[in-house]
């Protein structure tokens, strides 16, 4: 059956491993994927403890869709403290390993304590082995791939990997799979090097057993034209995610030199269209690449291509994945470089040191605003011009945080707020942060709605936990009213005008509810309710989820699913110590939104500011949808409608 996979519990201390089924009742309170991942670490991580140390867990999960023939039923989930903030670590990622590891036999992989040696985790047909590590630790997140494929003698083993970042300690490693799958935020990876933990390995051939295989098939196919008939879709299957990042930047609603700009300019070579001709010249036609039952195809293949600096760094040839909008940010937009030679390298370099792009290009960037106010001097960057648009600067600079081999790449190894603590000098005012996680490569100051989403994320700064993205494309309020108002009804306010504050709590708070109830599937967001306002949600999730699996719950009870699931995430938050005003941990954003105005782009966005007193408000309104009280604290009423009301008494459901 497709519900009978089971949790593994791994203790790395002991070498125990424990096998258990997971309940119909547990799924139907917690679904899978993402939310019963949310729910084990609450229980089984001690709070206050160490995210480096053995009383985290780190928590590999695949959702109920997993491997069936839903639409890119391929997401893995990855879940700990994260290293980084503290708080909840949490990351999703596409490719092949989720439905690997359910053919295996899991959904979850849990691990806890720490080996005294390097080690990997063997998932396969059932059975689950703690084997030694001594042949993969310290390569690359490919290299390491092949190795286990040819000690276990079989290449169709599919892995979710650490990298040498994380092997190091860098705070923000991913987890990874395939060339350029990450699970990219959240500190995953880290938390895997703390433990010696290399990789988990999977491989399967048991059958899933689909529930009702003619409805499914054919509701799976109309599911399928619902999704590739969207323009949005037939946009990303041709460019690729960086058609999101050209749109953003014309419009002028990117960081540009840390958040000094808000739109890169002279930047025709990383465009989409141009970086789809590299692909084109150095591939070939047929370069866009899916993950497991996709038909999207939203990510390129390519080499470095022929150009005096790749020439310069021996980069030329080199084969790659992506780069996708976030390395457009985090190598192009922030730190100020215009070169798509610039931008394969440093995609290429991160996703072979498994570290997140986002959060390393954003911390470079940092950087190099605090080197030319003069608060970072030469001898602080050992001699390195760290100057925007300085394109070896910025790539030396990933080679010696990813290797800690300078006074420099080792401070910015640790985080920005604990770097921010060591280099002092007023260098915090010039962090873009949310709860210690560098903000996204986006500038909200003329998107409240945006900017709203961008600090009430559970993990930190985040564009794929809530984010209204159609807000943007000023759609007719009877259109909205559609969208934002099921399963649950709303008669509040609406406005397509994405500069308004009215209503905008509304529809972050839906989308928060959307996105964990599709990363409970294990689905992909492109295939919901994110870019595209055609797209499935909650009343085609009741359907595809019966059809394979065989569990019926309506729409409504999937809402509640998710709003019980996203509200653990916070009970974790505040836990560990997340409160709403506090400037490290809290749910606010960065002087700089409120008090510097956008500077370029079109006319609704130059001159554009958050209004505090608006802002603060909107959140007030957020915390009421989600049943919390005015410091974002869960009230006894939500809690007991949600079923939470004896989470912290009762012993781990499984």
């Amino acid at each position: 059956m497709a519900l009978d996979r089971k949790l593994a519990v791994v203790d790395l201390t002991t070498g125990n491993i424990e096998i258990k089924p997971i309940p119909l009742d547990v799924r139907k309170k917690f679904l899978g994927g993402r939310g019963l991942a949310a729910y084990l670490l609450y229980k089984y991580v001690k709070p206050g403890c160490d995210p480096m140390g053995p009383e985290n867990a780190v928590i590999f999960s695949a959702g109920p869709l997993g491997g069936t023939l839903a639409s890119a039923g391929s997401r893995t989930d990855v879940m700990c403290k994260n290293p980084l903030t503290g708080l909840l670590g949490s990351g999703n990622m596409g490719g092949f390993f989720a439905p690997e590891l359910r053919w295996a036999g899991f959904d979850h992989i849990l691990v806890k304590g720490k080996a005294d040696k390097p080690v990997y985790i063997w998932v396969h047909d059932g059975e689950v082995e703690i084997k030694d590590g001594k042949n993969v630790w310290g390569k690359t997140v490919t290299e390491a791939q092949w190795a286990v494929r040819e000690e276990l003698g079989d290449p169709d083993i599919k892995s979710a990997v650490c990298g040498p970042a994380a092997e190091k300690g860098v705070k923000y490693g991913n987890v990874m799979t395939g060339i350029k799958n990450a699970n990219g935020r959240g500190g995953g990876g880290s938390v895997m090097g703390s433990k010696n933990l290399k990789m988990v390995a999977a491989r399967g051939t048991m059958d899933i057993k689909i529930a009702h295989p003619m409805e499914a098939l054919e509701f799976d196919k109309k599911y399928i034209e619902m999704i590739t008939g969207a323009k949005v879709n037939q946009t990303m299957g041709t460019l690729g995610t960086p058609f999101i990042w050209g749109a953003a930047n014309a419009w002028g609603g990117v960081r540009a030199n840390n958040f000094q700009l808000n739109q890169l300019l002279y930047s025709d070579d990383i465009e989409p269209e141009s970086l789809d001709e590299i692909s084109n010249q150095t591939v070939g036609k047929y370069h866009m690449a899916a993950c497991f039952g996709c038909q999207v195809h939203c990510r390129a293949k390519y080499r470095i291509p022929d150009r005096p600096l790749s020439q310069k760094l021996g980069m030329v040839g080199k084969y790659d994945e992506g780069p996708e909008y976030t390395s457009q940010n985090a190598f192009c937009g922030e730190p100020g470089c215009t070169k798509a030679e610039t931008l394969l390298i440093c995609n290429h370099l991160v996703n072979q040191y498994g570290v997140d792009n986002l959060e390393i290009g954003s911390l470079i960037s940092w950087a190099m605003e605090l080197y030319e106010k003069g608060i970072l001097t030469s001898k602080d960057t050992g001699g390195i011009d760290l100057r925007f648009g300085n394109d070896e600067a910025l790539i030396e600079m990933i080679h010696h945080i990813c290797n800690r081999d300078t006074w420099l790449g080792d401070v910015l190894a640790e985080g920005g707020l604990a770097a921010a603590e060591k280099i002092g000098r007023d260098s915090l005012k010039y962090m873009i942060h949310v709860k210690g996680m560098n903000h996204l490569g986006s500038d909200e100051r003329a998107t409240p709605g945006l900017a709203l989403n961008a600090a009430m994320a559970s993990r930190g700064s985040d564009h794929l936990r809530s984010r209204p993205a159609i807000d943007l494309y000023h759609l007719p309020e009877q259109v909205l009213r559609r969208i934002y108002g099921s399963p649950v009804p709303y008669d509040g306010p609406l406005s397509p005008d994405q500069r308004e504050y009215a209503g905008k709590a509304w529809m972050v708070f839906w989308q928060e509810t959307c996105f964990m109830g599709v990363d409970c599937l294990g689905t992909c967001k492109y295939h919901t309710t994110f870019l595209g306002a055609t797209l499935p949600n909650f009343e085609d999730w009741s359907k595809v989820l019966y059809y394979n699996t065989g569990l019926e719950m309506t729409p409504r009870e999937m809402w509640d699913v998710a709003e019980r699931c996203n509200l653990i995430e916070r009970l974790f938050n505040i836990r560990e110590g997340m409160k709403k005003d506090d400037p490290l941990k809290g749910e606010m954003l960065v002087d700089r939104y409120f008090d510097e105005p956008c500077r370029l782009g079109a006319p609704d966005v130059v001159g554009a500011t958050l209004d505090r007193v608006k802002f603060e408000k909107m959140r007030a309104e957020f915390y009421q949808h989600k049943g919390c009280d005015e410091d974002g604290i869960p009230t006894p009423q939500t809690l007991s409608r949600l079923g939470l009301d004896t989470l912290d008494a009762e012993q781990p459901r499984l």
